[in-house]
């Protein structure tokens, strides 16, 4: 099943990718304008990069033969359905926490609380796609929000520049540890690959 593997982490890359950069953005906000525009310019070259690593393995896949089994395509839509179950239950609870927060006055938590959520959200993954990677990152991320949250004050002077500590270290952290992941999920399927040409 090595060109689903391919094709797989390739979208998992991509994923990755998009949604570090989009946790970097949010660490930006918290910098208030501190090493504009470089650090969005680091942030943005990184994501596309990792786009670029992702699709290079959904462009490997496409050349490779699809020899599925009647076995292996049941688990493979047994896969997809769960995957999809995750992703809207994720959906679903990212929604009613923005909605809680705002009802109790509380919209500082908002981020964190996501955080929390794809981090959670990592755990049924790893286990559902055996990519062991998945359960540190889902665990650096919860931890990374409650720190967050909870033991960061709330504003930090840089020189003379002050910044939103916790809004900043949530978000240049999440982006690091989805990138990080993306990385490793990218080296993984190229070393799978190495070791399967060495044993043929």
């Amino acid at each position: 099943m090595m060109k689903e593997a391919f094709h797989g982490s390739g979208i998992g890359v991509i994923f990755m990718a998009f949604f570090g950069t989009l946790w970097a953005g949010i660490g930006v906000m918290g910098l208030q304008g501190w090493g504009f525009p470089y650090v969005e310019l680091v942030a943005i070259f990184v994501g596309i990069l990792m786009v670029i690593c992702g699709i290079s393995l959904i462009h490997a896949s496409q050349k490779m033969s699809n020899p599925v089994s009647e076995n292996g395509d049941r688990r493979l839509k047994r896969i997809g359905f769960l995957f999809n179950m995750v992703f809207i239950a994720e959906g679903l609870l990212i929604g009613i926490a923005i909605a809680i927060c705002n009802l109790i006055d509380q919209a500082d938590l908002i981020p964190g609380v996501i955080a929390i959520i794809v981090g959670i959200h990592f755990l049924p993954l790893a286990s559902l796609f055996q990519i062991k990677i998945y359960y540190a990152t889902g665990v650096l991320l919860c931890l990374l929000a409650l720190m967050s949250l909870f033991s960061v004050p709330d504003t930090v002077m840089l020189g003379e520049h002050q910044i939103l500590a916790p809004l900043s270290l949530l978000g240049f952290g999440c982006a690091l540890i989805l990138w990080a992941t993306g990385l490793s999920l990218w080296l993984r399927i190229k070393n799978s690959s190495g070791t399967i040409a060495d044993e043929n």
